[in-house]
């Protein structure tokens, strides 16, 4: 073990940061990955199992808290479980890569279900694959839009 080796630093694991700009600061929350989509739809309930900590931060990965005086300005009251409810609701979940891409695949292959249950082959009368619609959305390059819902 290297004599510079901080021994009481936490890795940032199975962490997802929740963002949300207000009053020209960034805030942000430490909440588990999986937790925060269940909080979102309403299976989650209790905040403890959301948050790893009940702290606002300006840098998550610093370890910077917010300072009292920034959170009463951009959210009017200092009660941190109240501001986390708050960015939790509103914020901004940062995505890992990998998920963002299996998103983005599970997105295509959607929509070309969609597309292949209402399209015919005018010449046979049967239905299109989706196979084959999956290659031509991919020969024409089609790109899926994330913010949208795969039935627009």
């Amino acid at each position: 073990m290297s004599i510079f080796t901080p021994t009481n630093q936490i890795r940032l694991t199975n962490v997802a940061v929740v963002r949300m700009k207000r009053a020209g600061k960034r805030f942000e929350i430490a909440c588990y990955k999986n937790k925060v989509v269940g909080w979102r739809s309403g299976v989650e309930k209790d905040l403890d199992e959301v948050l790893q900590t009940h702290s606002v931060f300006v840098n998550v990965s610093k370890g910077q808290v917010a300072r009292k005086e920034d959170l009463i300005s951009a959210f009017g009251t200092d009660d941190q479980t109240e501001i986390c409810k708050q960015i939790l609701t509103k914020g901004e979940v940062q995505v890992s890569d990998k998920e963002r891409h299996t998103q983005l695949e599970q997105m295509f292959r959607d929509i070309a279900t969609i597309v292949a249950d209402k399209c015919v082959n005018p010449e046979t009368k049967r239905p299109y694959t989706v196979i084959l619609i999956e290659r031509a959305m991919k020969d024409i390059h089609y790109s899926v839009k994330p913010n949208k819902s795969t039935k627009q």
